[in-house]
């Protein structure tokens, strides 16, 4: 079925005068509104105005415009459906076989920091999302285009056919309620920061609002989920710039696995809580080694050194450009996949013979915070991120001894450590580097076992080390079996109803304890 009419109205007009031009030399007439009309017009290219195909002028300030059953019509009538073409020609109506359309820029309007709700209500595009439904729902007779992105690709097919095939027609709906469904979505949450007191005001939207709308698009198919068994493919936020990990480059290696992006993930979000060259070995998204020292070449070696058995097929995380001297040292070890901000040239080489070998290369951007969804049967559990960031400032020393400057250096590091553990967390540290690590108990006490074991079997004597704890200690018993592996500062969160005895421990072995105030469970 030939295009002989097209209906071009877009808000963003990159690409579209090229778009027309191309149309127009094919012989196809087009019908065009206000803005999209005069730079067609100004661009040499015929236009009929929507005004003089409707017999009405647009009004109310541009807010009708196609809002009629001489362009719905046009736009719906079944083809091959005679009644419908009957009708069409008793109301002398034409056919619109080609919906051009983009919408109002809701999003960025909603936000600008100092938006009006004049403003905000303004930009809820109404024609166009009205026609984009109707040539979408109609596919088998029209085209709809929404992203000026697939210009070139329309175009081209129209040149070779002079019409667009069913398939293509079906893709490029399926596409059209995708971004209506989007931008309504945007509108429901958005308009949740309006409020009717003697008139509608704007205020800021709420943490977790009343209504979450997603629109995610598949970015990469992968192989299998957790196991062979399972389907699985890495989804972005719908036409929006790829941020993240989601947006790193990847540099050399097999593909990625669902597993390897979790725990590149978990990695990097650990070395991005420190300033200095820090590094994180990840295992089954558990820290087997963390370090943050002056160099990264030794950051890695301390993290190393944390769990050797361990770091074996792990996935490595850095907060700093990769260069040679620690290029060398973790090439010595087999490595599922590192991420960096940057690799040096000679790092690089080094990395080239290990051809499976996966490298991402992400820059130190903030990131804005998501909210985290995890599904359980029936709903789904949202809750903003833990970024709670400690200062030395909010310690509460809990004991008789106060700790040491030293102590209190190695405490923060290793509760930053901690906050990445999965619960139970027990994290043995010094100063800059984790030698001990317990996680994913089901007590904390065990927890604080197993850490001691990883030190002795990574041949790490914990004397003079403290420990982290994610949670409070329910019982003495894990401040007790941390004094006795050579421990002699705890920070914890605090807030058991046996704190009194937990201190009272603590006090018994000369260990200093601080409290946080703050949990970090990581389930």
């Amino acid at each position: 079925m030939a295009i002989e009419r097209a209906l071009i109205s877009v808000y963003d007009k990159t690409g579209v005068v090229e778009f027309a031009r191309g149309l127009a030399s094919l012989g196809i007439e087009i019908v065009s509104t206000g803005g999209t009309a005069k730079l067609l017009r100004d661009s040499g290219i015929p236009v009929r105005d929507v005004a003089e195909l409707t017999g009405w002028p647009e009004m109310l300030g541009g807010r009708v415009k196609t809002l009629h059953p001489k362009v719905h019509g046009g736009i719906l009538f079944q083809r091959g459906k005679p009644e419908d073409r009957k009708q069409v020609a008793e109301h002398s109506i034409v056919p619109i076989d080609l919906v051009v359309v983009n919408l109002y820029p809701f999003s960025a309007t909603a936000a600008k920091p100092d938006v009006t709700p004049e403003e905000l209500i303004e930009n809820i595009d109404i024609g166009g999302p009205a026609m984009v439904r109707s040539a979408a729902k109609n596919f088998q007779s029209v085209g709809v285009v929404t992203d000026p992105g697939d210009y070139a690709a329309v175009g081209a097919e129209l040149r070779e056919k002079r019409e667009l095939s069913l398939a293509t027609r079906l893709a490029l709906a399926r596409k059209a309620y995708a971004r209506t469904a989007r931008y309504d979505g945007e509108i429901a949450t958005e308009l949740e920061r309006l409020a009717a007191n003697g008139g509608v005001k704007i205020g800021a939207l709420e943490k977790l609002p009343q209504r979450i709308h997603i629109a995610l698009e598949r970015r990469q198919a992968m192989r299998y989920g957790e196991n062979p068994h399972q389907a699985a493919a890495l989804y972005v936020p719908a036409e929006r710039p790829v941020a993240g990990l989601a947006g790193a480059k990847q540099l050399q290696g097999k593909e990625l696995s669902y597993n390897n992006l979790v725990d590149l993930d978990a990695s990097w979000a650990l070395v991005s809580e420190f300033h200095r060259p820090a590094v994180a070995i990840i295992k089954h998204n558990n820290p087997c080694g963390a370090a943050e020292q002056e160099s990264l070449r030794d950051a890695y070696l301390k993290a190393f050194e944390c769990d050797p058995v361990s770091a074996y097929g792990g996935v490595l995380a850095f907060n700093r450009a990769i260069d040679a001297a620690t290029a060398e040292e973790v090439a010595k070890l087999f490595v599922e996949c590192i991420v960096a901000p940057g690799y040096e040239l000679a790092a690089l080489e080094q990395f080239a013979s290990k051809r499976n070998l996966r490298l991402l290369e992400m820059p130190r951007e903030a990131v804005p915070a998501e909210l985290q969804f995890k599904p359980i049967s029936g709903g789904m559990l949202v809750q903003d991120q833990d970024r709670h960031e400690l200062t030395e400032a909010e310690l509460k020393v809990a004991t008789d001894r106060t700790p040491t400057d030293a102590e209190r250096r190695a405490l923060l590091f290793a509760w930053k450590v901690a906050k990445h553990v999965k619960s139970n967390a027990i994290l043995f540290a010094r100063e800059g580097q984790a030698v001990g690590v317990g996680a994913g108990q089901m007590s904390r006490v065990d927890s604080v076992k197993i850490a001691v074991i990883k030190a002795a079997t990574a041949g790490l004597s914990l004397k003079g080390s403290v420990v982290a704890s994610d949670a409070f200690f329910p019982f003495p018993d894990g401040v007790e079996e941390a004094g006795k592996a050579g421990a002699t500062a705890v920070i914890q969160p605090g807030g058991s109803v046996r704190d009194a005895d937990v201190i009272a421990a603590a006090n018994k072995l000369g260990m200093a304890m601080v409290f946080t105030g703050v949990r970090h469970f990581r389930h």
